[in-house]
């Protein structure tokens, strides 16, 4: 008999695994069980998510709207950081988990439980990253981690289970395989999905259009940045939701931010995933165009070699660590005088830089011109040369010596 919990406060998505836990959790443990789902832009999912958690045996249902406080406290400081985790993913799953697991602590609190669980397998980075911020935040609660303690070792067996208690099965042969969708992005892995010698079927993509199927027509789009933080889109104004919202409709008509990826998870295994991150496309392209004008060089060079290791801490779960707060005010930072206007070309899957302009803009015409001028002594660079080129001729001098 598992030791006794009164009162659990579950990370609900309606989705097959954590129902499934819900009602397993009440025949195990014997305790009451909150279901709690946070709203980060899923949609039309969440319509039916109260009712399935009360009839699956939740005592009360907690659906929390943070489609705000995602955006402008999570992804745009991650944005800052210009976050690309192996180059290529801009991590809209990561991001969710350290928010959704800090609300359901708050949730814990106000409900008075005494643990917390979620739907995270044994395999995965999500555990890791709803425990960290568990412990980051709640050490005093205990955390329960079905997949890690169950006899329900596969999706099969997680079918069974809820077929024999009467839990509808959203995994269907049209979908064989499994999404995670917020406001951010959607990631699909799993299932046909596992060969990574399969292209993914495009009926499978809900968000973007197939660049094939994108119009033929080119569409300019211009994004405004105060301190590295995109406040309007062609000349209006917005709030983070919305403005991404916004960002999000006009790249996935073009075809923008699909990623196909085979990475290497925190856990130590490969795995594959495939994303459609529209938006944050846009906001990568337009932030790393307007930072070429605005941050100095060295700063620029610095800060790229810091955002593998930053890009790895939120991947890994570190959120809420003290080194991810600590070099998240080093980019902030960096980021102060990035503000201005880009333009940028939408085109059948591609961004395309068409234009730049900032009122902290470090690019000098008067320095730059291939014309003539008079504020750069270009004899000047013979000296900078030969003091550079000074160890290159020893070496080659001890070199031809041997």
């Amino acid at each position: 008999m598992p030791d006794a919990v009164k009162k659990v406060v579950l990370a609900y998505s309606g989705g097959l695994d954590t129902s499934v836990i819900l009602r397993w959790l009440i025949e195990r443990y014997h305790c009451e069980v909150v279901a709690f789902c946070a709203d980060l832009g899923q949609g039309e999912e969440l319509l039916t998510v109260r009712d399935k958690a009360l009839r699956t045996g939740a005592v009360s249902v907690h659906i929390v709207d943070l489609r705000e406080v995602f955006v402008r406290d999570f992804i745009l400081p991650m944005l800052r950081g210009a976050a690309l985790y192996e180059g290529a993913y801009l991590l809209g799953t990561s991001i969710a988990r350290p928010l959704i697991a800090q609300a359901q602590v708050e949730v814990a609190r106000k409900e008075g439980a005494d643990a917390v669980a979620h739907g995270a397998t044994g395999k995965g980075n999500d555990q890791v990253r709803f425990e960290l911020t568990y412990a980051a935040l709640a050490p005093d609660l205990r955390v329960i981690a079905p997949w890690r303690e169950w006899e329900l070792g596969s999706r099969t067996a997680l079918i069974e289970f809820a077929r024999a208690h009467d839990i509808p099965v959203p995994v269907t042969a049209e979908r064989p395989y499994s999404m995670d969708r917020n406001l951010f992005h959607i990631s699909y892995e799993g299932g046909i999905l596992e060969d990574p010698w399969a292209e993914p079927p495009d009926k499978m993509f809900l968000l973007t259009q197939s660049p094939e199927a994108a119009p033929d027509v080119p569409v300019q789009v211009e994004i405004e940045f105060e301190a590295g933080d995109p406040v309007a889109v062609d000349g209006r104004r917005l709030g983070p939701a919305d403005l991404l919202t916004r960002l999000n409709r006009l790249g996935a008509e073009h075809g923008i931010g699909r990623v196909d990826l085979v990475e290497n998870r925190f856990v130590g295994m490969k795995s594959r995933g495939v994303y459609e991150t529209p938006g944050g496309t846009i906001l990568h392209a337009a932030r790393r165009a307007l930072e070429s004008l605005t941050l100095d060089r060295e700063t620029l060079h610095l800060r790229d070699t810091l955002v593998p290791r930053y890009a790895e801490m939120i991947y890994y779960g570190f959120w809420f660590a003290p080194e991810r707060e600590t070099l998240q005010r080093f980019l902030d930072e960096c980021q102060r005088d990035v503000t201005g206007t880009v333009r940028l070309k939408l085109y059948k899957g591609n961004v395309t830089v068409a234009g730049r302009r900032s009122p902290r803009s470090l690019y000098r015409t008067d320095f730059a011109t291939f014309e003539a001028d008079s504020v750069y002594r270009q004899r000047d660079a013979e000296g900078f040369i030969n003091l550079n080129a000074l160890r290159l001729k020893i070496r080659a001098l001890r070199d031809r010596r041997a």
